[in-house]
C-alpha cells in the first residue's frame, strides 16, 4: 500500500509537501517540458510586483563551490502581464499555484494582493518581506517584527487565499519573527531566504556580479535553515515550509523531521530539472523503507 503524501498548509491541502522555490521556477512553462507540473504539491511562482522589473544588470549570477549566489533583483512581467499571460498556462497544467508577491511600499504589497483576488486558479499568496520599505529608509520589511507583523496583518485584510509569509533571516530572533507574523493572521511561513553574499574575481580585482552583492543559495544553507526552521516550529502554531539547500530526498525529510510540513525546491532545479518530483519520490520509498503509512507521521518527529 502506497503512504499517503497529503499535507495541510492551513486551507490548503497539497498533494505532497514538495513545492518549488519561488525564483527558481520562472512562471512553470520550461519545466512543463520536461514533466507534469501538476504532481508538484505546488508551484511557487516568481516574484510578482505591481509593475514589470527588468532586475539588476548582467551578471547576476555565479556558481559556489556548494550552491550559488543570485543579484537578479527581483525581475518579472508585473502582475497585469502576469494574469494576462501567465495564468492561463498554469491554469490548463491544472498546477496547485503559490503566487509570491513583493512591494516597496505596504501599498504596493496590497495593491498586487487586490490585483490577484477572485483570480481561479491560485491556490495561496507567499509574501516577499525580504524586500526594501522605501517608505520607512529602506530597511527590510522582514528585519522588524513590528513592521512584519504590520505588513502581514493588512494584505491578510485584503485577501482571500491563503497567506504564506516567507521569512528573512536577517534577524537576531527567528522565533520572535514567527510569532509576529503568525499574530498578525499568517497562515503560514516559509524559511529560509537566501543569505547576503558576494564572489569576488581575484584577476580582474573586481566583485563577479554587477550589483556587487547577492543571495547564496544551495547545500550551503542547508544548515542553517534546518536549524532556523526547527526554532520557528518550535515558537509557532502554523504550519512551516522549510526552504535551503535541499538537493534529494534525505534533505527533505530531515526539514520534515525538525518541522516543517513541506519544502520548497530551489537551486536544485538549476542542478537537475526533474529534482522535485525525483524528491517526491525519495520521500514515498522512505516511508515504505521506514513503514510510515503516512508522510505526516514524520513531521516535527526530530528525537532530541
Amino acid at each position: 500500500m502506497q503512504p499517503n503524501l497529503k499535507v495541510n498548509i492551513g486551507k490548503l491541502e497539497l498533494k505532497n509537501p514538495v513545492m518549488v522555490a519561488s525564483g527558481t521556477f520562472g512562471y512553470g512553462e520550461e519545466f512543463a517540458e520536461l514533466y507534469d507540473i501538476s504532481k508538484l504539491g505546488a508551484v511557487v511562482t516568481k516574484g510578482i510586483s505591481l509593475k514589470p522589473r527588468e532586475g539588476n544588470p548582467m551578471p547576476r549570477v555565479i556558481e559556489t563551490p556548494s550552491g550559488m549566489i543570485n543579484a537578479i533583483g527581483l525581475a518579472n512581467v508585473g502582475v497585469e502581464v502576469f494574469l494576462k499571460e501567465k495564468m492561463p498556462f498554469l491554469r490548463k497544467a491544472q498546477a496547485t499555484v503559490v503566487v509570491n508577491i513583493f512591494g516597496e511600499s505596504v501599498e504596493e504589497y496590497v495593491a498586487v494582493a487586490l490585483k490577484l483576488e477572485g483570480t481561479t486558479g491560485i491556490a495561496a499568496l507567499e509574501l516577499n518581506i525580504s524586500c526594501p520599505n522605501v517608505a520607512a529608509g529602506g530597511a527590510c520589511f522582514g528585519t522588524d517584527p513590528g513592521t512584519a507583523e504590520m505588513v502581514t496583518r493588512t494584505v491578510k485584510k485584503v485577501t482571500s487565499f491563503p497567506l504564506i509569509v516567507k521569512l528573512s533571516l536577517q534577524v537576531t530572533n527567528i522565533a520572535e519573527m514567527a510569532g509576529a507574523v503568525a499574530g498578525a493572521g499568517a497562515d503560514a511561513i516559509s524559511l529560509i531566504n537566501t543569505i547576503p553574499a558576494m564572489a569576488i574575481d581575484a584577476r580582474t580585482r573586481r566583485p563577479v556580479l554587477a550589483n556587487v552583492t547577492g543571495g547564496l543559495s544551495g547545500p550551503a544553507i542547508k544548515p542553517i535553515a534546518l536549524r532556523m526552521v526547527h526554532e520557528a516550529s518550535k515558537a509557532v502554531n502554523i504550519p512551516v515550509i522549510g526552504v535551503g539547500g535541499i538537493m534529494n530526498g534525505t534533505d527533505a525529510i530531515e526539514f520534515l523531521l525538525a518541522g516543517a510540513s513541506a519544502v520548497q525546491v530551489g537551486t536544485a532545479n538549476f542542478v537537475r530539472p526533474t529534482a522535485a518530483p525525483d524528491i517526491i519520490s525519495e520521500i514515498r520509498s522512505y516511508l515504505l523503507e521506514e513503514h510510515f503509512d503516512s508522510v505526516n507521521r514524520i513531521i516535527g518527529q526530530l528525537q532530541i
